[in-house]
């Protein structure tokens, strides 16, 4: 079998950036060359290289993992905190445990927004789907019918929130799950869901 042309090859190395760009993991140069069984780093560099050269990617300089999709007026690159596991679906309790760092392009203070990964399957009416990164921008308040990450007592959940006669109810996107209504002032408003992001593979 004749080799792939070297266009080909680093049209796949776009697409896998690109993917792994969208799914919130952009990947190192190393993890290119895993990937694409390349015998040296130096290749997948070139690879990448090229495609920055092209215009078809960005570097950020000094960050391994600092490639990012270009666009006009773009906000600038900031990693946020990735904290376990928040529920979609039956209240649990709240997983807080860092798993990592998550690139998001942002105006904000990287401190108002962190990463939670969804658990569950009561917002698929939404498009949040189990195992879906969501992006949640830190405030204590949101409007009726925004998605938001709430704490009920202990307990964390993902949930659209309604208003009724003043009193916070918490609604599912899933006719199998029924709507959370909290004893008045047991539920606290985390913040708001601004990004949702999901791997295909």
């Amino acid at each position: 079998m004749g080799r792939t042309p070297a266009g080909q090859t680093r049209e796949k190395v776009f697409r896998f950036v690109r993917d792994r760009l969208a799914g919130g993991h952009p990947p190192t140069v190393r993890e290119v060359m895993d990937a694409f069984d390349f015998r040296s780093p130096q290749t997948a560099r070139e690879h990448l290289e090229a495609l920055v050269e092209a215009g078809r990617l960005n570097k950020e300089p000094g960050v391994a993992r600092g490639f990012r999709l270009p666009g006009r007026g773009e906000a600038p690159t900031a990693m946020i905190p990735l904290l376990g596991r928040a529920p979609a679906g039956p209240l649990k309790a709240a997983v807080e445990a860092l798993e990592g760092h998550l690139p998001v392009q942002t105006r904000r203070a990287p401190g108002d927004l962190f990463g939670l990964r969804v658990k569950g399957d009561s917002m698929k009416g939404a498009g949040i789907l189990d195992g879906d990164l969501v992006v949640v921008r830190r405030q204590p308040r949101a409007e009726a019918g925004e998605i938001v990450v709430a704490m009920v007592d202990d307990e964390a959940t993902v949930k659209r929130l309604r208003l009724k006669r003043g009193r916070i109810e918490l609604h599912p996107e899933n006719d199998a799950y029924a709507p959370i209504v909290p004893e008045p002032g047991a539920v606290r408003v985390i913040g708001k869901v601004v990004e949702v992001r999901r791997k295909l593979e």
